[in-house]
């Protein structure tokens, strides 16, 4: 889910459904890019697919996520990815597109996101799998060892819901990853971060690496936006190096907290745990 402003609400080639509900759902054409299609949820943008090129991606985080995946493993080697809020399928249609032959779980909980794409939208790649359901019940029922990569991008309106947002959902997804795997989660948030802070402490009490990326301006306390959290199951496994260079060479530049700069940041936040959230 991205936070960046939507087209209005009578750009061409508007479809709807869900009319009249406050989280009415919406694929509008961008009027920038004729081949982009924008999926609105209560006018917020949730994703972004181009129909003819599956490797562009217009929002920031998204990019930032695709070089992770880009990074997990050596050019075009097939991967087994777990995707939990599938949208427009951005990112199964992204990996497909550059490794080949990956096999591609996405759970999405709303059957009607599922069901406008399906009829607006190009076919899912082969190798992609869409399946209506909760992200913490799919992950429960998921038998151990199963991913290479997981991939959450879970909200309901503009909130991360509590249920996949503490230690206890973390522990589950760990189960599902194999070693070497890793976790990757979209986390949308305002200054001073709060809500970041506590994600990562999140998950360095499960997993073994854990590293921050995000728009310089964000984390100088500047703008509301998405901040990307990736977990490794392995010590040392993610390539912090390689993806410091990539993340500050896009059109938006971002930095890379690890280490010593990531524990700053974390200062004195704790783990959330189930009980203490409520959805």
């Amino acid at each position: 889910m991205d936070p960046a402003g939507a087209p209005p609400a009578d750009a061409p080639g508007r479809t709807a459904a869900g009319e009249g509900d406050d989280d009415r759902l919406e694929l509008v054409v961008d009027p920038a890019r004729r081949t982009g299609r924008i999926l609105l949820a209560g006018g917020v943008a949730q994703s972004y697919v181009d129909v003819t090129d599956p490797r562009h991606l217009h929002f920031e985080y998204v990019r930032r996520m695709a070089t992770l995946v880009d990074l997990a493993a050596p050019a075009g080697r097939p991967l087994d990815v777990l995707h939990l809020g599938g949208g427009a399928l951005t990112l199964p249609r992204y990996v497909a597109a550059t490794r080949p032959g990956s096999a591609q779980r996405v759970v999405e909980r709303n059957p009607a996101v599922v069901a406008l794409v399906d009829r607006e939208l190009p076919a899912p790649p082969p190798g992609v799998r869409v399946e209506i359901a909760d992200a913490r019940e799919a992950v429960g029922r998921t038998p151990d060892g199963a991913y290479d990569l997981v991939l959450a991008d879970v909200y309901r309106g503009a909130r991360m819901p509590a249920h996949v947002a503490g230690v206890e959902f973390v522990t589950e997804v760990a189960r599902v990853l194999r070693p070497g795997g890793g976790y990757l989660v979209n986390v949308t948030d305002l200054p001073p971060l709060v809500f970041t802070r506590v994600q990562v402490a999140t998950l360095r009490a499960v997993l073994a690496d854990v590293c921050l990326v995000a728009d310089r301006r964000m984390l100088r306390g500047r703008r509301y936006g998405n901040v990307v959290l990736a977990g490794g199951s392995t010590p040392g496994r993610l390539p912090v190096r390689r993806l410091a260079t990539r993340v500050a060479a896009d059109r938006v530049p971002g930095a890379v907290l690890h280490g010593a700069t990531l524990d700053s940041f974390v200062g004195g936040a704790r783990p959330a745990r189930n009980a203490d959230l409520t959805d």
